[in-house]
């Protein structure tokens, strides 16, 4: 996504007359029987890799600080590497990345040598062989006024098992987790109703079972774990029936206390925010050109902002992008950031949803001890967040959840007496409600009367 194609680009714009995509569309909707109008937005084309070149998934582990994704980004920038998503959950502390990448074997290999050369980096890790759950989050802005195309489009949510975000008199905003290939099929068959804008967050993966991503990584995130594994003893049930761990690599109990045993790669379900500062919304879309993810989050770190939140993913059109990013700052310190942004060459748009109605989403795989007597507790706990179990095994269980930043947090905490042994986060992406709901606004409300 940030380098070199490997394949001639495709022409993918809006329909104009004798164009291939016109063409293309007509075809497509001759074959399913639908006016070829519904085809006067965006049509999405697959492209094949050159012969050697493979996606590679890349779990990087950092201690976080101001100009980290820069940083990590520069590794790739510098090297030419072809990435096509990235999703980092981030704290004020710590941050876990997870990178995919196109190239041979040789040089991810040598990309992940690098990485694991950096100060602030645990552990990096790729996880292309193993056996892991992965989830991705869209939210697609589609053509569909109320009317016969609106009912048809309903009927695939329901397959799709979508969701309805926002509602207005000629568009609907949906937002769908799952896998590549299920994001990708959804994708095909919205195609046809015309795509207006879609916000995709990278990839997120998590190991299946007991096995944690530090596990044959680089760094020294493992020998950590490893060597606090020796060090904690196991420890009985509790007499006030609370699960505990057994072989103590999560919780240290001592007496009728249980104390949380600090785990590497846990992150929290939530940025703690800057009261002084409020969180800004930039959607920026860019081209597909080499290191324009350092060039963009380079901008931020020469001026000391700390990023809250980062999801990078292809958007509605061929060769395009869309960054979603998450700042703390000042109403007069975001207008020079769009300012500096927009003299990058690479940089299309750049749009600061803060002010403007606006929903948004992020995903969480978040792995959790449990023995079979508790599977039914955990499963309910699912279900009441209107979360999914994606991976089950003998001792351990992950669910994934979908949803603002409250709603992550309040799952977490009530997790934590299970003993939570991984968390994987997106960053969350955002598109502008045509329905112009301001749920911010809303939230103020009490009975008729706004809080200040």
């Amino acid at each position: 996504m940030f380098s070199q194609s490997l394949l001639p680009q495709l022409s993918h714009s809006v329909r104009t007359a004798a164009s291939p995509t016109e063409a293309l569309a007509a075809q497509a909707a001759a074959t399913s029987g639908q006016n070829e109008e519904g085809y006067d937005v965006y049509v999405s084309q697959t492209q094949l890799l050159e012969e050697g070149i493979e996606k590679h998934i890349l779990s990087v582990f950092v201690a976080d600080e101001a100009g980290i994704i820069n940083r990590v980004a520069g590794v790739f920038a510098r090297r030419g590497a072809n990435i096509e998503s990235l999703a980092v959950g981030l704290n004020i502390d710590k941050a876990l990345f997870t990178i995919v990448v196109n190239g041979t074997a040789a040089t991810v290999s040598n990309l992940v040598k690098q990485l694991s050369k950096l100060v602030k980096v645990k552990y990096v890790e790729d996880i292309t062989a193993a056996d892991r759950v992965e989830r991705e989050l869209v939210l697609v802005k589609l053509r569909a006024p109320p009317g016969p195309a609106r009912t048809e489009v309903m009927q695939l949510l329901d397959i799709f098992r979508a969701r309805v975000v926002d509602v207005s008199e000629r568009s609907l905003t949906l937002c769908c987790t799952g896998d590549a290939g299920k994001t990708t099929a959804l994708e095909r068959v919205l195609s046809k109703f015309g795509i207006l804008e879609l916000a995709r967050t990278g990839k997120i993966s998590l190991k299946r079972g007991e096995q944690l991503l530090e596990m044959g990584g680089w760094g020294d995130g493992f020998a950590l774990r490893q060597k606090r594994m020796k060090q904690a003893e196991p420890q009985a049930p509790s007499q006030n029936g609370a699960f505990q761990s057994m072989d103590g690599d999560v919780y240290i109990v001592d007496g009728n206390q249980t104390g949380v045993w600090e785990v590497e790669n846990v992150l929290d379900a939530a940025y703690d925010r800057d009261p002084e500062f409020e969180p800004h919304t930039l959607s920026i879309e860019v081209q597909d050109t080499p290191g324009v993810l350092n060039q963009v989050t380079g901008v931020f770190a020469r001026r000391g902002y700390n990023v809250q939140s980062l999801a990078v993913g292809n958007s509605e059109r061929e060769g395009m992008s869309r960054i979603t990013m998450v700042v703390p700052a000042d109403e007069n310190g975001t207008g020079k950031l769009i300012k500096q942004l927009n003299k990058l060459v690479a940089v299309q748009k750049v749009t600061d949803l803060t002010d403007a109605p606006f929903t948004t989403r992020e995903l969480m795989l978040i792995k959790v001890r449990c023995p079979a007597s508790q599977r039914r507790e955990l499963s309910d706990l699912a279900h009441i967040f209107h979360g999914n179990i994606c991976d089950v095994s003998l001792t351990t269980v992950t669910l994934e959840i979908q949803g603002k930043e409250d709603k992550m947090r309040a799952l977490q905490e009530v997790l934590e007496p299970y003993g939570i042994l991984e968390v994987a986060r997106t960053g969350r992406v955002a598109l502008a409600r045509d329905s112009g709901v301001d749920t911010k606004f809303l939230g103020k409300l009490q009975t008729g009367r706004i809080m200040m």
